[in-house]
């Protein structure tokens, strides 16, 4: 069941005087990976066929993700009336697929596959949190706020499964940190990249994944602040069964900011000499 609906979100406080620019491309790509929820499911509910409960609650929580992407574009519209969703999300659907025909796991075991869903919510859950402290555009604030907490449930929705499959399959805390860490790496993959490209540059240009995931990042990792990486390294110990506070916590939260930072200079380096100018001159117009 939804913790709330899309049309209960407050549209006409919508206020285009305080829409940040730099915001609305990563809205836009955030609305088209979220909206692809479905085909997630559909893996997921391959993956545990036999396991009704799981199942049911992945449906459920595609039907969350999935009211995301809706929410998200909807907003990204009023933001830029010139900006077509559907059409940008159909141009994603086409080129990024994922594998849903399976009856395994990619990542070797149950209890990795529901540890890899744990470092997306976490992921999600700080990004959301982040996007809506950066901006004071009410309606964005609120639905970021919506989805952040959607996606804090989620993880703790992942977890609980996941603590249920380790009693049966027993992976070491070596083997849940490299399946955590690896989770993490391909956040440079294709479909960020891909989303922000078909969000972003218009029918036909080439799509250069290097130069668009540096774009994203660029740009994304801006508005991420200490206390989120704080937060979010806790939740990623915990799941992958280290103490969430401590002396370790702490200092892996403060080498991850610094190494986002750095990131953020790198990419922006490329993403001014690949990408060419961002499309951030948008124009709002009021609900």
């Amino acid at each position: 069941m939804k913790h709330w609906h899309i049309d209960e979100v407050a549209w006409d406080r919508f206020d285009p005087s305080k829409v940040d620019p730099e915001i609305v491309p990563l809205v836009k790509a955030a609305a088209m990976v979220e909206r692809n929820g479905d085909d997630y499911a559909d893996y997921l509910c391959n993956v545990f066929h036999d396991d009704p409960d799981f199942s049911r609650a992945a449906r459920y929580w595609a039907v969350e993700e999935v009211q995301h992407g809706e929410a998200l574009g909807r907003w990204a519209t009023l933001a830029d009336p010139g900006w077509d969703y559907q059409a940008a999300f159909a141009r994603f659907r086409k080129d990024f697929k994922i594998e849903t025909e399976v009856d395994r796991s990619v990542r070797g075991s149950r209890t990795g596959e529901l540890i890899a869903r744990c470092m997306v919510e976490t992921g999600t859950s700080s990004y959301y949190t982040a996007l809506g402290e950066g901006s004071t555009e009410p309606v964005l604030v609120e639905i970021c706020r919506l989805i952040a907490a959607d996606e804090y449930r989620h993880f703790k929705l992942f977890y609980d499964h996941m603590r249920r499959y380790l009693a049966r399959e027993k992976l070491s805390v070596i083997e849940r940190l490299k399946i955590g860490l690896g989770r993490i790496g391909e956040t440079e993959d294709d479909e960020l990249a891909l989303a922000f490209h078909c969000a972003n540059k218009p029918e036909g240009a080439p799509y250069d994944r290097r130069a668009a995931i540096a774009a994203y990042m660029a740009k994304a990792m801006g508005y991420y602040r200490q206390k989120h990486f704080d937060r979010g390294v806790g939740m990623i110990f915990k799941a992958v069964g280290l103490p969430p506070r401590g002396r370790l916590s702490d200092i892996s939260a403060r080498a991850a900011y610094r190494f986002v930072q750095y990131k953020q200079k790198r990419n922006a380096a490329i993403a001014a000499r690949e990408w060419g100018t961002a499309p951030s001159g948008v124009t709002a117009q009021a609900a």
